[in-house]
């Protein structure tokens, strides 16, 4: 599991700072912030068009080269857009972001696939795995943009995203060194990108799976901008990157947990349970009256929300056919980061009225989900 958490962190982390990293190069470059901002979304954007380059992760005799193929792709786009910035027509690095986008569910959902046959055979082994998964995602995740941040600060914006594609690129090696996954099905069997989506559709459990998790997705996505609006009531805007910070505090603290006692149940029904727990302790969030009690409760969030990431990707793993569990996971990883950047848009949209209505509109929207998907899944 060790040199899974290393490679899958390397590679997320690549993904998951591009945004902040070429923002910042964008904006050291003298871009215009309109122009920055269509840079970072030429890197989330075209995560939506990589399922229909994941069935080559299902029909390849050994995914790992496939993954691998995909690491580099993506470092060496993103280097190559790095490089062109400052000294070349903007459009040229906004399609090189583009086609380095394509690869990115390959490194979150792509990675996440090959699990399954790493972890062992029984349940509690393969929550335990799932565990450590969720910490490569909180690492990257949270760790990833710090990072970013910090180097940008010390060496530059340019330095910064070029340490993205080497990681990137290092990470391509280090999951060339995982153990090899015989394929699960003969390649004629394996479906079409849109085939799987109806089969996600057509099977109740991976229904409910993707539904709750892009709902709790564009959910959290809401914070960061909820921590923006109010920060200046605790003092100083500053603050607000103190609130985000106790979210991804939260998230590891999560993953610790799972390590020590993983989940335990039928997943599908974890799902709901932890989805209703998301809106619960979103819900904690709106009244606290201090700097200290909202850290504690944006905190509780991230805890809850890497319960229920974990028990989502036990969903994926235990209920996905085995002639398409990979596009199942990319699926599903590249429904949520779409949604996840709608959350975040509509926040900033409706912040402008009162703090707490994004807020308000995700606890709606996740618990209210979560009851219909129990009342669903009632056998009738």
């Amino acid at each position: 599991m060790t040199r899974y958490v290393f490679a899958a962190t390397l590679v997320r982390s690549a993904d998951g700072g591009a945004v902040v990293a070429i923002v910042l190069l964008a904006h050291s470059t003298g871009q215009p912030g309109w122009v920055a901002g269509l840079l970072g979304a030429a890197v989330t954007a075209p995560h939506l068009l990589g399922p229909f380059i994941a069935r080559r992760l299902d029909t390849a005799a050994d995914g790992r080269k496939v993954i691998a193929v995909s690491a580099l792709a993506h470092g060496a786009l993103l280097g190559a857009a790095a490089l062109l910035m400052p000294v070349a027509w903007v459009g040229l690095s906004a399609a090189g972001l583009f086609v380095s986008g394509l690869f990115g569910p390959m490194l979150t959902g792509g990675v996440s696939s090959r699990l399954p046959s790493i972890a062992g055979p029984s349940q509690k082994s393969q929550r335990r795995a799932q565990s450590w998964d969720v910490a490569s995602y909180g690492l990257s995740g949270t760790l990833g943009p710090a990072v970013v941040a910090s180097v940008a600060a010390v060496f530059g914006p340019l330095s910064a995203t070029l340490m993205l594609a080497a990681a990137a690129m290092i990470g391509a090696v280090a999951v060339l060194v995982l153990p090899k996954q015989a394929p699960l099905a003969q390649a004629a069997d394996v479906p079409s990108p849109l085939k799987t989506l109806k089969t996600i559709w057509n099977s109740g459990q991976l229904r409910r799976t993707l539904g709750l998790t892009i709902v709790v997705a564009y959910s959290v996505a809401v914070l960061p901008i909820y921590a923006v609006a109010i920060a200046p009531t605790y003092g100083a805007p500053a603050l607000a990157g103190t609130l985000v910070a106790g979210y991804g505090v939260g998230n590891l603290a999560g993953s610790a947990v799972l390590m020590a006692v993983p989940l335990r149940g039928e997943a599908d029904r974890l799902t709901m349970i932890l989805a209703g727990v998301v809106a619960l302790t979103l819900a904690i969030v709106v009244p606290m009256p201090n700097l200290i009690t909202a850290t504690a409760a944006f905190t509780l969030v991230g805890i809850a929300n890497a319960l229920f990431f974990a028990a989502t990707l036990a969903a994926r793993s235990e209920y996905a056919p085995a002639a398409a569990r990979g596009q199942v996971f990319i699926w599903v990883g590249a429904l949520k980061i779409a949604t996840g950047s709608a959350g975040t848009a509509v926040a900033g949209a409706l912040i402008g009225g009162s703090a707490w209505v994004p807020v308000a509109v995700a606890i709606a929207l996740t618990g209210g989900s979560a009851a219909i998907c129990a009342v669903g899944r009632q056998p009738s």
